[in-house]
């Protein structure tokens, strides 16, 4: 295991790694999913308090991935945008100290810029510029019938199937639904800012959506930091592995 050394090391000693690394590295990349953002109170969607494990009875008789999928949105439109106004509504949630550290090592030239699995718009909110957000999110909507482009607020505020108000079309979420293809010009650039990363660093993830394991598989530079509280399938090729709150971690960091 590349990890062996650092896991005998104090959790002082482990974070000072952490800082020389990233004030070594020329090209730092973080690539997170859900568990960055479970600590500004969004849940993940499979843990035992995720979104999965919801049951309201409206949509009991319906399987999770059905709600959040291209198919439930072209055949029972009126049941998705229930289920997303109810569930996906980030507009008043704050970024927490993992959002914040990675906006401020972007600004200060210590972190290329941020790919995320996400769709809540946090990094941005927390002031990061360079975010590949690889499943979309939902802050920006279009037409699908003349392609205008709508707000956050757009469908959120609206009421049943929201309507474009130029043609009549449907509006819906740039969001990746099930069975949708990525975003192609988040996801190239997401593979070339991981291709050409000497500093990875994974965070909030499990790596089991096929997406982001993908990526980061496209990993070959010289150092691998994962802080996740369960084991990933990368563990065994981490420099670092932390299994703490992501906030807690990235706040302590002081690159040397």
């Amino acid at each position: 295991m590349k990890n062996k050394l650092f896991n005998r090391m104090t959790d002082a000693q482990r974070l000072e790694a952490f800082g020389n690394m990233l004030a070594w590295a020329r090209h730092a990349v973080f690539l997170g999913g859900a568990g960055v953002s479970t600590e500004s109170g969004i849940p993940d969607f499979r843990s035992r308090d995720g979104l999965y494990h919801k049951t309201e009875k409206r949509f009991a008789r319906y399987q999770p991935e059905y709600l959040l999928s291209y198919e439930c949105l072209r055949n029972e439109p009126d049941v998705f945008f229930d289920y997303y106004r109810a569930h996906l509504d980030a507009r008043a949630v704050q970024p927490n100290a993992a959002h914040m550290a990675l906006a401020r090592w972007e600004k200060e030239g210590r972190l290329d810029g941020v790919v995320t699995q996400n769709i809540d718009g946090l990094h941005q909110k927390a002031g990061s510029v360079n975010v590949q957000e690889i499943h979309g999110t939902t802050w920006r909507n279009h037409c699908t019938r003349c392609d205008a482009a709508y707000g956050v607020d757009f469908i959120f505020d609206s009421i049943g199937k929201p309507r474009c108000p130029r043609c009549g079309g449907m509006v819906r979420p740039d969001v990746t639904l099930y069975g949708e293809f990525l975003p192609k010009e988040a996801h190239d650039n997401a593979r070339r800012m991981i291709r050409d990363a000497d500093l990875l660093i994974i965070g909030g993830t499990s790596l089991q959506v096929g997406s982001a394991a993908g990526l980061a598989r496209q990993f070959s530079g010289e150092h691998l930091v994962i802080i996740n509280k369960s084991r990933t399938p990368l563990d065994g090729e981490a420099d670092l592995i932390f299994r703490d709150s992501i906030g807690e971690v990235l706040s302590a960091v002081k690159p040397g």
